[in-house]
């Protein structure tokens, strides 16, 4: 199991490349950040920065959207990344949330969504590719690769992961939940004529250790929150009862009210009173060492190919030392035979 690290691009930036020098230091071998280009600080600026002070990490966003930039800037971008640090990025992409409401917008379809990927992609590795019926290709590109990582949860989204992605992003560490949506991109994937291991799938939650499991969860609420806007959106499409997402999904949002993004991923956020300690427990990692470990074999067990650590709270640094000092060495030597 590989292991990233996901942050915002709060300024300094300086602050986020120490963080995943850090974490590369510790093991991790993939640095995430969101992109939200209104809350946070540009992260493509940054990638720059994190790649030249690292050697080994893998960086992108968690995650852009095809709306924010235009498909061949993207493309563009990753493209001449990859060529000043190697082939070190991956782009996780998904419909658009804080980015595109924050600015008035409503995330994607995914139609366009399904679309970008397959531009994005052939773009950035060289290929022609049409954007807004017209054929476009990046001339100056030679070597470059580009995984394109997709974050989903509804049924219709599970399935245009498998058929399409090159990996899977989930934003919660359910185990049951994790078992049920990767069945799903992995069916899709098979009925798509793909190999169904060939599409990588990441877990991605809050992780916080310590014995003070009240701590943890304050600092970990947020999380509930953040998840709840999409499963408001399944819900309005789909129905709270239409057995096409699992109620361990939907039960919590009831008392969900409103959501102001000027909180967005933030341990102080008001707007998640209505995330319960269960939700918590199961959406995230808490507790000592030991419990970490014990979540994450389980999840390995599902299929889960990478852990990343969501540090957005008051212990970034002694989790990531965590992390690197006992957690990943204890599923290194676990997944020896």
């Amino acid at each position: 199991m590989d292991f990233g690290l996901v942050l915002q691009t709060d300024p300094p930036a300086s602050a986020v490349v120490g963080l995943m020098r850090r974490a590369e230091r510790n093991g991790f071998r993939y640095g995430w950040t969101f992109d939200s280009a209104v809350l946070w600080q540009e992260p493509f600026v940054i990638y720059s920065r994190i790649l030249e002070h690292t050697t080994r990490l893998t960086v992108g966003p968690m995650v852009t959207n095809p709306g924010t930039r235009t498909w061949e800037v993207t493309a563009s971008t990753f493209a001449t990344l990859n060529e000043m640090y190697g082939n070190r990025t991956v782009c996780g992409i998904g419909r658009g949330d804080s980015a595109m409401r924050v600015a008035g917008r409503k995330p994607n379809t995914l139609a366009r969504l399904g679309e970008a990927i397959g531009v994005i992609r052939d773009l950035a590795e060289g290929r022609e590719a049409e954007v807004d019926g017209r054929s476009l290709r990046l001339p100056w590109v030679k070597d470059s690769r580009l995984p394109v990582w997709m974050a989903a949860y509804g049924p219709k989204a599970l399935a245009l992961a498998g058929q399409q992605a090159d990996g899977f992003i989930l934003q919660l560490a359910d185990p049951f939940l994790t078992e049920w949506m990767v069945r799903a991109v992995r069916t899709a994937a098979s009925d798509a004529g793909r190999d169904p291991d060939s599409v990588s799938i990441c877990v991605a939650a809050p992780a916080y250790v310590g014995d003070d499991l009240a701590h943890g969860r304050e600092q970990c609420r947020w999380f509930g929150g953040m998840v709840g806007n999409h499963v408001a959106d399944l819900v309005s499409r789909y129905g709270e009862h239409s057995g096409l997402v699992p109620e361990a999904l939907t039960a919590y949002i009831k008392q969900r009210e409103g959501y102001d993004y000027s909180h967005h991923g933030r341990t102080d956020n008001p707007d998640t009173a209505f995330v319960p300690d269960e939700i918590v427990d199961r959406f995230c990692l808490l507790g000592p060492v030991e419990a970490h470990i014990e979540k994450l074999r389980a999840l390995r067990a599902l299929g889960v190919d990478q852990f990343a650590v969501y540090a957005m709270h008051d212990a970034r640094e002694s989790v990531i030392d965590a992390y690197g000092e006992q957690i990943i060495p204890a599923m290194t030597e676990a997944a020896r035979p």
